[in-house]
C-alpha cells in the first residue's frame, strides 16, 4: 500500500508542477518586480487608526444627540399645557396615514380625522434604503394608543419644534441617518420623514419596547418576578398572568438579570434557573416556555414569595447587574402585607423596589398591594384585561428613571446599544442614546419633576462602520472585529443573521462567532476590560462553506474604542503581514493589460472573472459576473485607473493581476494538452480579484465564487501547505452526480508563496480541475501492481502477487477521502456518483472505524444565526369567512379563547373594559416585517478534520465472521487519506452512523450554561438611588366604567371585522403631566 501511496503522491505532484505553474508564477512575479511594491500591515498601527476613525464617526453622532436632547428639554419646558387641544389644531405627518388611507374600511377615513395629517412627496435615498422627505419629520403612534387624547396631542405640539433641530443636525453632518425621539408617552418622532412599514397584521411597534429605548431610559436591573399560583388564580386570570410575565421579560435587555418564581404556600423557580441569570434571548425563551406550565393550586403565601425574591437579590456569589433591584409580584389579590418581611430584608434603606400587579377582575381589597408598592419605592398597577398588559408591564421604567432624572447632567451620558435590526429597513445598526428629562416644576418652590420625557436616538449603520476598516489589504483570511461589554460582536465577518426579530437585538457572542478555545476566552476578557493587547495563537477555523476545519496560526491585536463601550480587534494570518500594491504608472502597460479583460481575448487567454468590488463610485453592481464585467469595461472606457472617483489601489492591483495571470497562460497553459492528464481546466485566482480559467469553455461549468476572498478553495489553500482537493459539494438528500459529458470535476489548488527581500506573502492560488471519471480510472491503475504498460494480472489464492485496487475491486474497496471526510475518488464504479458526499453516507462502518482510530477528530458547534421554515398553520381545510361569527368549535377551541376577538368579546361584555387588543398578532409581522417566511433558529454543526495519526495504519473492524481489515495512510503534501479495506461480507456489523449534516437543535443546555456564565461587564454608570426622590406617586389603579353604548358599538365593529379606534387606556400612570 505504501508503494501505491507514493505513486499517487508522485502523480499528483507531477500534474501540479506541470500545469499548476506555481514555480512559473513565482518567476513571473519576480520578472514584474518593478510593477508593484511590498507593503506591510502593522497590526498595532492599523487597529489604533481604525479605532480612532470609529471614535470620530461616533463622536459626531454624540454631538448631534446632545444638541437634540438639550433642545427637547428646553422646548418641553417652554411648552404651555393645553387642556382643550383638539386633533384639528395639530398638523403633522402621520407615518401610518398612507396605509390607513389606502384601507377603505379604516374608521379614521370615515371620520375624516386625517384633516390634520400632512401629505408628503418622497424621494428615493440609497443611504436610507427608503423613500424620504428631508423637509419634515414623521410621527408613529402605537395602535393601542388613542391619537386624539390630550396627552398625545400636547406631545405632538411641543415635539414639532424638534423638526428644525433635526434638519440643522443633518446640515452639519450629512452622513447622519435616522434621528429619533422616543417619547415616554409612546409617540415616536423621527427624521427624515418616511412612510411607516405597514405590516400585514396589526402594528404592535411601540418605541418604549425597542432595545435602544429600554437601554437609554434606565440603568441595568436585577429583577425577580414572583407569580401567585394559588387556587384562586385560575382560568383567564392565570392566562393574563402568564402573558404579563412574558411581556415583562421583553422589557429586559442583556444588561439586566432576572429570575421568575411561582408561589402559593411555598415558592419555587418556574424553570431550571435557581438564581438570577442574564436576560438574554435564550434565557428569556426558557422562562417563557416554563411560565406556560404554571398550574394554580394551594393557598396564597406572600411571605414565601417575597422571602424567595429577597434571597435571590441578596445572593452575591453570582454575576448580576448590581444596579436597580426590584421585585415584580403578579397576584389576584390578598390581605397579607408581609410587613415583617420588608422590615427584615428591605427597611430602612429600601434598596429593593417592589412593584405589585393586581391581575384580572375580582372583588379583593387592593389596599395591601398598594401599600406594599408605596412602602418600598415601587408602584401599583392593575391589569384587568389583556388590553392593559403591554402598557402596564412597561410603565415601571418611569419609576426607575427617577434617580436618573434627579441626577441631572451627571446622568446625561451617551450609551451605545447592541446590534439590532432597524424597523425602517436600514438593516443592522447600533444606536447612540441619550435620556431626555422633564425640567419643569409643578409650581414655585416645588420639587423638581422626576419624569423622564423619553430617549433621543441616532442610528449608525454597521456598513458605515465597516467602511472605516481595511478592505482588501488584510488578505482573504484577515479581518477586523469589534465587541461590546457583553462580548457580543458589533463587527465580524461571521455576523450574518439569516433572519432578524424586531423585538430582540442581534446578540452573537465572539466565542460563538468563532470556534471557542482558551486563548480566545482570554482575548475576549481583555477586550471587555478595555485593555490593549497582542497574541499569536494556534486555533481552529471553519471553512467558508462550513464543511471543513483547519488548524491555523493567527495574530490577534486589540485596542479599546475610546468614549464607547466597544473594543476593536484585528486578526491576521502570518502570511498576510505583507501585501502587494501595484504601481502601474506606465499607461501603455495599463492599456495592454486591460485588453486581457475584454471578452474578445478569452478564447486565446482563458476566461476572466473579476471580483465584484467597489472599484469606482459610478460602477453599477450586478450578481451576474458577465454583466458586472461589461459594466466595468464600459466605465473604464470613460475614466482612468487614477481617477479620483475610483479606488486606485483596487484598480491597479486588478489590472496588474490581469497581466500576470495572462503571462501564466502564455508561459505554461497554452502549450499544454490538458487531455493528456485528463484535466478539465486550469485556473489561477489572485488577491487582486482576478480568477482566470483556461480554456475558455471550462468557464461554463465554473461554479466558484468570483470574489476569491469569498471562495472556499482560495481561503483554504492559503491556510494549508500542499495541494488541497475539493470534491463537488453533494447533499445526502439530493440526487447523485450526473457524469454526463465529463463535466464533473475535482478542484486541486495550492497557494503561491513569494519570498521577496526576506518578506513572505501569498498573493495567489493556482490549481487544476480533474476529470472525475478519467481520474477514477487512473486512481485504480495507480493503486495496482502494474505500470501503465502492463496488463492487469488477477491475483488468486494460488498466485504469488498481492491483491490490488484495480483487478480485485470486487474484493477490495479503495478510496481517497479528504480532510473533511468527503469522498474524493473510489475504485468502485457505482460510487463515482457519490463523490463529494460525507463518507459515512457511503460506508458508515468504515468511516466510524477511521474516526475511532483517530484518523479524524470531530468538532461540534452551534449556529445561532440560522433560519428555519415556519411550522405550517393549522385549519388549512376550512374556507375563510367574510364576517367572523364564533362557532361552537371556536368556543371549544383554546386557540380561539386566546384570540383578540374572544378576549374582547368576553372581557368587554363581562368585565366592562372599553379596550380590545390585537395582542396575539404574530410579533414578527406585527412589528413591521410584512413577509415572514422563515424564523430564527439554532442549528448544530459538525465538522471532521484530520486527527493525530500521520503514519500508515492497519486495523481490523471487529465483528466476528463479518470483521474487516483496513489500511489507511495520509498522502504527503495533500489533504487526502488513502484507505484500502476489505469489502463488507455482510450487513450485520452496521454500527452507528456518523453525521456531518447540519441539524436543528435547541442549542446547548441553558440550565448548564448559566452555571458557568461567560465573562461580561455591565455599563460603567448606575443610577438607582437619589435621596431627593419623591416616592409618593406609587399608583392608584383608577379606572372608569364604560357606557353600555360604547361596549355594544365596539363589539359590533369587532364581529363585523371593522377595526375600532382604540379608546384611551386609563391606567395607574394616567396622570403624566407634561
Amino acid at each position: 500500500m505504501q508503494h501505491w501511496a507514493r505513486r499517487l503522491e508522485q502523480e499528483i505532484d507531477g500534474v501540479m508542477r506541470i500545469f499548476g505553474g506555481v514555480q512559473q508564477l513565482r518567476e513571473i512575479y519576480k520578472d514584474n518586480r518593478n510593477l508593484f511594491e511590498v507593503q506591510e500591515n502593522e497590526p498595532q498601527k492599523l487597529v489604533e487608526k481604525v479605532a480612532g476613525d470609529i471614535e470620530s464617526l461616533l463622536d459626531r453622532k454624540v454631538q448631534a444627540l446632545k444638541r437634540l436632547a438639550d433642545a427637547a428639554e428646553n422646548f418641553q419646558k417652554a411648552h404651555r399645557w393645553q387642556d382643550n387641544i383638539k386633533e384639528e389644531d395639530i398638523l403633522y405627518y402621520d407615518a401610518k396615514a398612507d396605509a390607513e388611507l389606502d384601507d377603505p374600511e379604516s374608521e379614521d377615513v370615515e371620520r375624516g380625522s386625517k384633516a390634520s395629517t400632512l401629505r408628503l412627496d418622497f424621494v428615493e435615498d440609497s443611504n436610507f434604503k427608503n423613500k424620504v422627505n428631508y423637509s419634515y419629520t414623521a410621527v408613529q403612534i402605537p395602535t393601542d394608543i388613542y391619537k386624539g387624547s390630550t396627552i398625545i396631542l400636547n406631545e405632538l405640539n411641543w415635539t414639532e419644534a424638534l423638526e428644525n433641530v433635526f434638519i440643522e443636525n443633518r446640515r452639519q453632518d450629512p452622513t447622519l441617518l435616522w434621528q429619533v425621539f422616543g417619547s415616554a408617552t409612546g409617540v415616536t418622532r423621527y427624521y427624515p420623514a418616511t412612510p411607516w412599514r405597514a405590516p400585514k397584521k396589526i402594528d404592535l411597534y411601540d418605541v418604549r419596547r425597542r432595545p435602544w429605548y429600554i437601554q437609554g431610559a434606565s440603568s441595568p436591573k436585577d429583577m425577580v418576578i414572583i407569580v401567585d399560583v394559588s387556587g384562586s388564580v385560575s382560568g383567564l386570570t392565570l392566562k393574563l398572568m402568564k402573558t404579563s410575565v412574558c411581556e415583562m421579560l421583553d422589557t429586559l435587555s442583556d444588561d439586566d438579570y432576572v429570575n421568575v418564581a411561582s408561589f402559593n404556600e411555598k415558592a419555587q423557580p418556574v424553570s431550571c434557573f435557581t438564581h438570577l441569570v442574564q436576560a438574554n434571548v435564550r434565557n428569556k425563551k426558557v422562562f417563557k416556555e416554563a411560565v406556560q406550565g404554571m398550574v394554580a393550586k394551594g393557598t396564597t403565601g406572600y411571605k414565601a414569595g417575597f422571602e424567595y425574591a429577597f434571597d435571590q437579590l441578596q445572593n452575591s456569589n453570582i454575576t448580576r447587574a448590581n444596579c436597580n433591584k426590584m421585585i415584580m409580584m403578579f397576584t389576584d389579590g390578598g390581605e397579607d402585607r408581609v410587613q415583617d418581611v420588608f422590615e427584615k430584608y428591605n427597611w430602612p434603606n429600601r434598596t429593593v423596589r417592589v412593584f405589585t400587579f393586581s391581575v384580572g377582575q375580582h372583588n379583593y381589597d387592593v389596599t395591601p398591594l398598594q401599600w406594599m408598592a408605596c412602602a418600598n419605592k415601587g408602584y401599583y398597577f392593575e391589569i384587568p384585561s389583556i388590553g392593559a398588559i403591554r402598557i402596564n408591564t412597561q410603565e415601571y421604567l418611569d419609576v426607575l428613571g427617577r434617580p436618573m432624572v434627579l441626577a441631572g447632567k451627571e446622568a446625561k451620558q451617551v450609551q451605545w446599544t447592541n446590534v439590532y435590526e432597524d424597523a425602517l429597513g436600514l438593516g443592522l445598526v447600533v444606536t447612540g442614546t441619550l435620556p431626555v428629562f422633564n425640567l419643569t416644576q409643578d409650581g414655585p418652590g416645588e420639587k423638581k419633576n422626576q419624569l423622564i420625557l423619553g430617549v433621543m436616538g441616532i442610528d449608525v449603520a454597521l456598513n458605515d462602520i465597516k467602511r472605516l476598516t481595511p478592505n482588501y489589504t488584510l488578505g482573504a483570511n484577515g479581518y477586523v472585529f469589534a465587541i461590546d461589554l457583553n462580548g457580543y460582536v458589533l463587527l465580524h465577518p461571521n455576523l450574518k443573521p439569516q433572519t432578524t426579530n424586531f423585538r430582540e437585538p442581534v446578540t452573537l457572542d465572539f466565542l460563538d462567532a468563532e470556534l471557542e478555545d482558551e486563548n480566545k476566552e482570554e482575548i475576549r476578557r481583555s477586550m471587555i476590560d478595555g485593555n490593549k493587547g497582542h497574541k499569536q495563537i494556534r486555533t481552529l477555523v471553519k471553512s467558508l462553506d462550513e464543511r471543513y476545519i483547519d488548524e491555523v496560526m493567527r495574530n490577534y491585536t486589540w485596542v479599546p474604542i475610546r468614549s464607547t463601550n466597544y473594543s476593536l480587534g484585528l486578526v491576521l494570518p502570518p502570511y498576510s503581514t505583507f501585501y502587494l500594491q501595484a504601481n502601474l504608472s506606465d499607461q501603455i502597460l495599463q492599456v495592454k493589460y486591460f485588453e486581457f479583460l475584454l471578452p474578445s481575448s478569452f478564447e486565446s487567454e482563458g476566461h476572466v472573472f473579476i471580483a465584484p468590488r467597489e472599484y469606482c463610485k459610478d460602477l453599477n453592481a450586478s450578481d451576474n459576473n458577465t454583466e458586472f464585467l461589461k459594466n466595468f469595461i464600459e466605465l473604464m472606457e470613460k475614466v482612468t485607473p487614477d481617477s479620483k472617483q475610483c479606488n486606485n489601489f483596487l484598480l491597479h492591483n486588478l489590472i496588474l493581476d490581469t497581466g500576470i495571470t495572462q503571462q501564466l497562460v502564455e508561459r505554461v497553459w497554452r502549450d499544454q494538452d490538458l487531455n493528456t492528464y485528463s484535466l478539465l481546466a486550469v485556473f489561477a485566482a489572485t488577491d487582486g480579484g482576478i480568477t482566470r480559467v483556461f480554456p475558455n469553455k471550462a468557464a461554463e461549468d465554473w461554479t466558484e465564487n468570483p470574489e476569491p476572498f469569498n471562495a472556499s478553495f482560495y481561503r483554504r489553500s492559503l491556510d494549508n501547505h500542499g495541494y488541497v482537493f475539493k470534491p463537488p459539494h453533494q447533499d445526502a438528500l439530493l440526487r447523485p452526480l450526473e457524469l454526463e459529458n465529463d463535466t464533473v470535476g475535482i478542484l486541486v489548488s495550492t497557494a503561491v508563496e513569494l519570498s521577496l527581500g526576506g518578506r513572505t506573502l501569498r498573493p495567489a492560488v493556482v490549481g487544476v480541475k480533474l476529470d472525475l471519471e478519467a481520474w477514477a480510472e487512473k486512481f485504480k491503475v495507480l493503486a495496482s501492481n502494474r505500470t501503465h504498460q502492463d496488463q492487469p494480472q488477477k491475483c488468486g489464492p494460488s498466485s504469488h502477487c498481492e491483491m490490488d485496487c484495480e483487478v480485485n475491486n470486487e474484493d477490495l474497496l479503495c478510496v481517497l477521502i479528504d480532510d473533511g471526510g468527503f469522498l474524493v475518488l473510489s475504485n468502485q464504479n457505482h460510487q463515482w456518483d457519490q463523490v463529494g458526499r460525507f463518507f459515512s453516507e457511503v460506508d458508515a462502518n468504515l468511516m466510524l472505524a477511521l474516526y475511532n482510530n483517530s484518523f479524524y477528530t470531530r468538532k461540534e458547534s452551534y449556529d445561532y444565526q440560522a433560519a428555519c421554515a415556519p411550522q405550517p398553520p393549522g385549519n388549512l381545510g376550512s374556507a375563510p369567512r367574510g364576517i367572523f361569527v364564533p362557532t361552537i368549535a371556536d368556543f371549544l377551541n383554546l386557540a380561539w379563547w386566546t384570540s383578540a376577538a374572544a378576549w374582547s368579546l368576553f372581557q368587554q361584555l363581562l368585565y366592562g373594559i372599553i379596550y380590545h387588543s390585537w395582542f396575539h398578532a404574530d410579533p414578527a409581522e406585527a412589528e413591521g416585517n410584512p413577509e415572514v417566511r422563515e424564523s430564527s433558529c439554532v442549528m448544530k454543526q459538525t465538522q471532521y478534520y484530520f486527527g493525530s495519526v500521520n503514519a500508515s495504519y492497519n486495523a481490523i473492524i471487529d465483528c466476528g465472521n463479518c470483521s474487516r481489515l483496513f489500511h489507511a495512510q495520509r498522502l504527503t503534501n495533500t489533504n487526502l487519506l488513502f484507505v484500502v479495506a476489505e469489502k463488507p461480507m455482510c450487513s450485520q456489523c452496521e454500527a452507528g452512523r456518523l453525521l456531518q449534516k447540519e441539524t436543528h437543535s435547541d442549542g446547548p443546555e441553558q440550565c448548564e450554561l448559566v452555571q458557568r456564565p461567560r465573562y461580561r461587564r455591565g455599563p460603567h454608570i448606575c443610577f438607582d438611588y437619589n435621596a431627593t426622590e419623591d416616592t409618593s406617586d406609587c399608583g392608584r389603579g383608577a379606572s372608569f366604567p364604560p357606557s353600555l353604548g360604547v361596549l355594544v358599538s365596539l363589539q359590533l365593529l369587532l364581529l363585523l371585522g371593522l377595526p375600532p379606534r382604540p379608546q384611551p387606556q386609563v391606567h395607574a400612570h394616567a396622570s403624566r403631566h407634561l
